[in-house]
């Protein structure tokens, strides 16, 4: 017990997952979403799992940096996966948000920083495990966008407190509200990503990033990673509230049509949750003007009409 204690604390043990791909080469940290099948969306084994594969990162002061990806040529995320989160509700929305909130922090206190390989779609939850991530290259084919409006969902774990500071408060809200997508080519015009590349040469430009931060300090990066996300760390309490908000939407009628919607492949129906509010706000309006809202003895004589 005690030999495979020693192997584990070395780090020449391997680690076992399902949901991702972890190694570690030429002092680089790879971690793949593995679900191809999904367009690599998460679900709550995937964020455990790549919490895990990049805090074993603080094992080896070796590794130079991380890179974070998604498995096959389609997508680097699709964002969470809606099989999971359609089981969200208010009740048991922490063992979901944590995880997210869990995730974006080991990426940001990580002392190396953290590359995001972008190909494909770069979506939803996706797109802010990007944001999370202190470099982003993409190849052509990637396009990047906020979905949570079209599908009954808050992106306040990190697009909310982001993207006005990188794209600019008027861009933010129109990616948010509109769900307005960005090819990576649109994208590094606007400051959204850092680097657009032919898809072939999508590796080989992120092993040059890899390669160029050998040749520099382990400590002066660690300690500038730190002073550079000094004032964004001081956004942890809208993280914080962000978590609580979308604990409010998880398991609405809302967030259930959006998904439902999605996956069977039709135009969600949110038209009909405004008319049912516009119905029951008459109503209350209605008892207003009848003084349905004194208590019973200083009613007027419309209280009881009806």
């Amino acid at each position: 017990m005690a030999a495979s204690r020693k192997k584990r604390a070395t780090g020449s043990a391997p680690r076992q997952y399902r949901d991702i791909r972890y190694e570690v080469k030429d002092q680089v940290a790879w971690v793949t979403i593995n679900r191809p099948r999904v367009l690599n969306a998460f679900r709550e084994h995937t964020l455990d799992e790549m919490i895990d594969a990049l805090k074993s990162t603080r094992e080896d002061p070796s590794i130079v940096c991380a890179v974070v990806t998604g498995a096959g040529d389609r997508a680097f995320s699709a964002g969470g996966d809606f099989y999971a989160m359609k089981r969200l509700d208010f009740t048991n929305a922490p063992m979901w948000n944590d995880r997210m909130l869990g995730l974006a922090m080991t990426i940001r206190g990580l002392p190396i920083p953290v590359i995001a390989m972008v190909n494909g779609w770069c979506m939803g939850g996706g797109h802010e495990l990007a944001l999370w991530c202190d470099l982003v290259i993409a190849s052509e084919n990637a396009v990047l966008g906020q979905t949570g409006a079209k599908v009954g969902a808050c992106p306040t774990v990190g697009a909310t407190q982001y993207l006005p500071r990188i794209i600019g408060e008027r861009l933010a809200r129109e990616m948010i509200f509109c769900a307005r997508r960005f090819t990576a080519k649109e994208a590094v015009e606007i400051g959204l990503i850092n680097k657009c590349v032919p898809r072939e040469d999508l590796l080989a430009e992120t092993l040059k990033w890899c390669e160029t931060m050998k040749g520099h300090s382990a400590l002066t990066i660690r300690m500038t990673k730190r002073s550079l996300n000094f004032e964004s760390d001081n956004l942890y309490s809208s993280w914080q509230h962000g978590m609580e908000l979308l604990a409010h939407v998880w398991g609405s009628e809302e967030a259930k049509e959006g998904m439902d919607a999605f996956l069977a492949g039709r135009p969600p129906d949110f038209q009909k949750f405004r008319l049912r509010a516009k119905k029951e706000l008459a109503g209350y309006l209605d008892g207003n003007a009848r003084d349905l809202n004194a208590p019973p003895s200083m009613r007027g004589k419309n209280a009881k009409q009806r």
